[in-house]
C-alpha cells in the first residue's frame, strides 16, 4: 500500500513560512523540468492564459516531479491554475495528481465555498470518485478517498475591487488555505488597465495583504519587480512568484541579441552585467 504524498507547500503556508515561486506559462514538460531543478519552493503551471490542456498538464506535473533539485532542498511544488473555478476542471486536475490549485476570479464566499466542495469527496463535497487515478497512485493508496483533503491545498484569486471587499468573508471559508492577489486584473478593475504598478493599485494591494494575513490565511502575489516583491514579502505575503518564465527567456534573448547589434546601448550593458 502506497502512502499519500505530503504537500510540503501547504504545510509551509500553515506554519507561516515564506514560499518563493516562479510563474510558468510555457506549456512544455521540458521547460517544467528545467524550472524544477532551479530551487524555487513552488512553480505555478498556468492553464488560464496558456494553451495547456489536461493531457499536457499531466506531462508537466510528471516533469516537475522528475526534476533534480539542489541537495538538501525539497522538490519544487507544482501549483496548477485551472482556467476557471469549475468543478469539472478541478476534478480532472486533481485526478491527474495536482495537490495544490489556484482558482482565478473568486468573487465572494459562496464561490469560495463552491471551490472547497469541488475538491472534497462526499459528504463534504461533490468531487467525483475515481478508483484508479494517478492521484491515488492508480488505486494503490487505499485510503486516498478518506485522507485526500489533508494534503490538498486550495488557493483562490481576488482580482477585482468587488472581490477585495469580500476578503474577510472569503478567508472565513473553511478549506481556503491562501488568497492570491492578481495585480493585472485588479489594476483594470480599479480603472488603471495595464498599469499594475500605479500608486493606487500598490496601496490597494498593500492593504489587501495585511487584511488577508490578519484573517489568518496566507497572502500571495505575482510580482516580477524585485524591489516591489520584497516590499510585499515585508508586508506579510507568504507565497510570492518573483519571476515569469516567458519574461526571463524574453529578456535574456533580447539582451544577448542587443549585445551583438552595433555599439552596446546602456540597456544592453546593464543586461550584460546582470549575468545573463
Amino acid at each position: 500500500m502506497s502512502m499519500l504524498p505530503i504537500n510540503h507547500f501547504k504545510h509551509a503556508l500553515r506554519a507561516g513560512r515564506t514560499q518563493i515561486g516562479l510563474w510558468s506559462t510555457i506549456p512544455s514538460p521540458f521547460v517544467c523540468e528545467l524550472i524544477g531543478g532551479a530551487g524555487y519552493d513552488w512553480v505555478l503551471l498556468d492553464t488560464e492564459h496558456t494553451p495547456t490542456d489536461v493531457p499536457l498538464m499531466l506531462q508537466q506535473l510528471q516533469a516537475v516531479a522528475a526534476a533534480q533539485p539542489a541537495p538538501a532542498t525539497l522538490p519544487t511544488h507544482a501549483v496548477v491554475r485551472p482556467a476557471w473555478n469549475d468543478a469539472v476542471l478541478i476534478k480532472r486536475y486533481l485526478d491527474i495528481g495536482a495537490q495544490t490549485l489556484l482558482l482565478p476570479f473568486v468573487q465572494n464566499a459562496q464561490e469560495a465555498q463552491a471551490a472547497v466542495r469541488a475538491i472534497r469527496y462526499a459528504p463534504e463535497g461533490i468531487r467525483g470518485m475515481g478508483g484508479s487515478t494517478r492521484a491515488s497512485n492508480f488505486g494503490r493508496t487505499a485510503d486516498y478517498a478518506a485522507r485526500a483533503a489533508e494534503e490538498l491545498c486550495l488557493l483562490v484569486q481576488v482580482e477585482t475591487a468587488e472581490a477585495l471587499e469580500q476578503i474577510e468573508a472569503i478567508a472565513a471559508v473553511d478549506g481556503i488555505d491562501g488568497i492570491f492577489i492578481g495585480p493585472s486584473d485588479l489594476s483594470a478593475s480599479l480603472g488603471y488597465p495595464g498599469r499594475p504598478r500605479h500608486p493606487e493599485v500598490n496601496r490597494t494591494i498593500d492593504d489587501a495583504i495585511r487584511r488577508i494575513r490578519a484573517s489568518g490565511k496566507a497572502p500571495g502575489i505575482l510580482m516580477v519587480d524585485e524591489s516591489r516583491a520584497r516590499e510585499c514579502l515585508e508586508l506579510g505575503a507568504q507565497f510570492v512568484a518573483v519571476a515569469l518564465d516567458t519574461i526571463v527567456l524574453r529578456d535574456g534573448l533580447d539582451a544577448a541579441a542587443a549585445r551583438f547589434r552595433g555599439p552596446p546601448t546602456a540597456a544592453a550593458q546593464a543586461a550584460a552585467s546582470s549575468g545573463y
